[in-house]
């Protein structure tokens, strides 16, 4: 019984991009993934804890893709798909015994003010005022609830995660492809971007290090700006870059969801760095190449 708790992890969104990804990086390394699909968050709460039993960590992923029209009905469906599975999972933890040794929750830099000069830390951030700013703090206050119960609890603000077949460069690609890729306006908005290999190593020490606790920016410690990756992009695939998309045209597309493609910020990694954790892809050159290798 020992011996599965230890092995087992349970994930909200394994199916996704980062989850998918996340499933074969732990399978690799002897663990047993239990995947918890939409149906799992319709359940009471004691029978969601019973899936739960004997599984040493939890991971949570789950989240509706921000990338979209922010109607009303859908800035619904972003904090339900956040915040209630969070709670949920929370309220099934308080009826275990014993409790799952690690919850890792991810949130994202959005929870940042966006600004083309400010550097945001975990130490020396300053918290965004708008939607999505709140959105990532309900999020990440839904999760800490988790450390009352005596669970060691590890919040993740992601950036953007590169990689191969899926996430932001699914929808970068068949442009920039065809030569028709180009930055956004100025394209002076910062980008903070992070390798999905990256994302997975981070994932795994977080799962058993006792010492991983509290919040935590994933992103890789050189920030570009939207220029940069247009740059880098276009280098990697050997295709011109000349085109500037109005960002009109994201807003007429995706109405306040635009600011995430028109707007950002620089974060660094600052615990990570302290910590000692050796980035894989630090470069964007580097990693942008590998993802389209």
């Amino acid at each position: 019984m020992a011996e599965e708790k230890k092995r087992t992890i349970a994930m909200s969104g394994a199916t996704g991009f980062v989850g998918s990804h996340l499933t074969r990086a732990f399978a690799a390394q002897g663990w047993e993934v239990l995947p918890l699909d939409r149906r799992a968050f319709q359940l009471r709460p004691a029978e969601l804890a019973a899936k739960l039993k004997n599984v040493a960590a939890v991971i949570n992923l789950a989240g509706a893709p921000v990338i979209a029209r922010w109607s009303a009905e859908y800035k619904k469906n972003l904090r339900a798909s956040r915040i209630d599975v969070t709670r949920a999972l929370v309220a099934a933890f308080a009826l275990l015994d014993p409790k799952p040794a690690a919850f890792l929750s991810t949130s994202a830099v959005g929870i940042y003010a966006a600004s083309a000069t400010q550097v945001h830390t975990e130490e020396n951030g300053q918290l965004a005022a708008d939607f999505l700013g709140h959105l990532c703090m309900d999020w990440e206050a839904a999760a800490k609830e988790a450390v009352a119960l005596g669970i060691r609890t590890a919040i993740l603000r992601l950036g953007i995660v590169f990689g191969r077949n899926g996430g932001a460069l699914q929808q970068m690609l068949p442009p920039f492809r065809l030569g028709l890729g180009g930055p956004i306006g100025n394209g002076t908005q910062p980008v903070s971007w992070i390798h999905i290999e990256d994302v997975a190593r981070v994932f795994l020490q977080a799962a058993t290090d006792p010492t991983f606790e509290g919040i935590y920016n994933l992103t890789a410690p050189q920030p570009t700006d939207n220029n940069g990756l247009t740059k880098a992009l276009g280098r990697a695939l050997g295709r011109p870059t000349l085109l500037r998309i109005p960002p009109f045209i994201l807003w007429l597309r995706f109405g306040e969801g635009a600011r995430i493609l028109t707007t950002g910020q620089t974060v660094l990694p600052k615990r990570l760095l302290d910590a000692g954790f050796n980035f894989a892809f630090a470069d964007l050159e580097f990693a942008m190449r590998n993802c389209v290798a």
